[in-house]
């Protein structure tokens, strides 16, 4: 599949200066069942991670949680020294204690010494893009915010996100630092964080959205999807990743697999020019599925 390349995706700044081709690949799934332990297959996972920057992609999502620690030292292992290009980041901020269990935890001396975990883990001097990734409620979020900050005052991060967030979190964290990404759930079918996105193309922030191959009931047999997917000859997931791609100058969709087939089929999406049309048509039923959910 040479000719599949995620660079027909465009491009983006992040922070307005630190470009990336928009669809990222998320490394979660490279981890064992329940995003816990080491994968089933060690050596297949990281023959898909040295594919990912083969096929263009130059953004890839972590996070200290998947495993944890797990997915960042197998992209350090598979990556390291990595390509010319190519920008890794990472999350901290929730704490795992059994397979399927995420706890967050918003502690600024946490936060700070996960990072530093992050940076052994990846092998890296700075980690291009660091998020919180979610909000503690037990914890003054400025306490949290104000971790962040140090962080990258310290040199030890270059660009600032956040995750799992609301419009409202993202402008009280930009009186203390820059926003350059935000990462929550949207897709096709879950178009809760709609006005997250708005908000996001209003300020240049980067939106990364995450399950973004999901479509809900519009992929079923016969459904809109499914029957569209057929016109483009693609899959309806690829279809659902080509109508998040086209939604918005800042979006940064990071499907993750765990599987090298399923990569090159996630990629393959960014070559497909959904007619404003069909985007509308997909638009309008997404919206419609996510109300009655």
């Amino acid at each position: 599949m040479a000719d599949v390349n995620a660079k027909q995706s465009g491009t983006f700044r992040i922070g307005g200066e630190t470009e990336v081709n928009r669809l990222g690949f998320g490394a979660m799934r490279v981890t064992g069942q329940g995003v816990w332990g080491e994968p089933a297959d060690r050596r297949k996972a990281l023959d898909v991670l040295k594919r990912v920057p083969e096929l263009g992609v130059n953004f890839i999502d972590t996070a200290d949680s998947y495993g944890p620690d797990v997915s960042e030292r197998l992209l350090g292992e598979a990556l390291h020294p990595y390509p010319a290009g190519v920008i890794v980041a990472t999350k901290g901020g929730l704490t795992r204690t059994g397979p399927g269990q995420w706890i967050p935890v918003g502690r600024p001396e946490y936060l700070i010494q996960q990072a530093h975990k992050s940076l052994r883990n990846l092998k890296l001097d700075r980690i291009p893009l660091w998020q919180l990734h979610r909000i503690d409620p037990k914890v003054p979020r400025d306490e949290q915010f104000g971790a962040m900050k140090e962080l990258q005052d310290q040199g030890l991060v270059q660009h600032l996100g956040l995750s799992n967030v609301s419009v409202e979190d993202i402008e009280a964290a930009s009186k203390l630092v820059q926003v350059t990404t935000v990462q929550n759930r949207y897709n096709l079918a879950d178009r809760a964080s709609e006005d997250v996105l708005d908000h996001c193309e209003r300020n240049g922030i980067g939106f990364i959205p995450w399950y973004p191959l999901a479509a809900g009931d519009l992929a079923k047999p016969g459904a809109l999807l499914d029957r569209m997917a057929g016109q483009y000859r693609a899959t309806p997931g690829q279809l659902a990743l080509a109508w998040v791609l086209k939604r918005s100058p800042v979006m940064l969709p990071i499907p993750g697999t765990s599987s090298i087939q399923h990569l090159e089929e996630n990629v393959a999406a960014a070559a497909i020019e959904l007619s404003d049309a069909d985007f509308a048509a997909l638009d309008s039923e997404g919206m419609k599925a996510s109300k009655a959910a």
